[in-house]
């Protein structure tokens, strides 16, 4: 049975065809979005959620926004067991996180595979700001890379990054704490392939990017765009930061990588150094 025929009889009819009850499951929690002037029925939706999916343990709710340097977004807790820490199943690999304390995109899965199939055997692969690490683990199941090195600057992350690590019993990925700017200068390395997963704000790291490069190296660079702007205000931040950094390179593609808001996307741009 579909959540909204669920609540018939439990909701107002006219506040229930308002109601948006689409979620993000990762991996046994639930993920809601309440609107304003509807929080009188989130601990309703939340429990009436739980008897629907057996698989789902916990129900929490957006608080906030995602906020700060690490983009890190509030969660109340509504329903079910009182945790906000999983393990989420992507791909052949297990990614333990705080769904709080680290950022996490479950919408970014099947974007995560995209980058899997471009991977060549004996890549290095560098990924800035590696999060809980789902893109070092996804690419160490997916692809006969040679080596895959993180950097996260959130300790939790990081923390989170290691374990799972170990976790998925992975020989060719390490990882980094600590500010890209300080930290891939000091690996004194190019790398083949440059994932930057950090759609608010990457260009202005993409001066790091091109120092850790050489020519051919992919660079997967995330942005956020309106709908009407794609591909227009993604193409004019490589092209001031390719200015800024006398770099030169082909933007091969721009993709969208999934809907944040209404008519908003994240978009990834796959980019040559030349």
């Amino acid at each position: 049975m579909k959540l909204r025929q669920a609540l018939g009889g439990k909701i107002p009819k006219k506040d229930l065809l308002n109601l948006k009850l689409s979620f993000d499951t990762v991996g046994s929690i639930a993920i809601l979005e309440v609107d304003k002037g509807m929080e009188k029925y989130e601990k309703r939706i939340a429990k009436t959620l739980l008897e629907l999916n057996k698989h789902i343990k916990t129900i929490v709710k957006k608080a906030g926004i995602h906020e700060g340097e690490l983009r890190l977004q509030k969660m109340k807790w509504l329903a079910g067991k009182k945790t906000k820490e999983t393990i989420h199943k992507e791909s052949g690999v297990n990614i333990k996180l705080n769904v709080e304390k680290v950022y996490f995109s479950v919408r970014l899965g099947t974007e995560r595979l995209r980058i899997a199939k471009q991977v060549v055997p004996g890549e290095h692969i560098l990924c800035m700001f590696s999060g809980c690490a789902p893109y070092p683990c996804v690419l160490a199941r997916q692809t006969k890379a040679k080596e895959i090195i993180g950097v996260e600057l959130n300790d939790i992350g990081h923390q989170y990054g290691v374990e799972n690590v170990t976790l998925n019993k992975l020989k060719n990925v390490t990882l980094y704490h600590g500010d890209v700017r300080t930290v891939v200068p000091g690996l004194k390395r190019a790398f083949d392939r440059i994932i930057m997963p950090l759609p608010h704000g990457a260009d202005d790291f993409l001066d790091v990017a091109f120092s850790a490069s050489k020519k051919g190296t992919i660079i997967h660079f995330y942005d956020f765009s309106d709908e009407v702007d794609i591909p227009i205000t993604t193409k004019e931040k490589i092209r001031a930061a390719t200015k800024a950094a006398q770099q030169k390179v082909r933007i091969l593609q721009i993709v969208k990588c999934g809907s944040y808001a209404p008519r908003k996307w994240r978009v990834c741009a796959d980019v040559q150094v030349v």
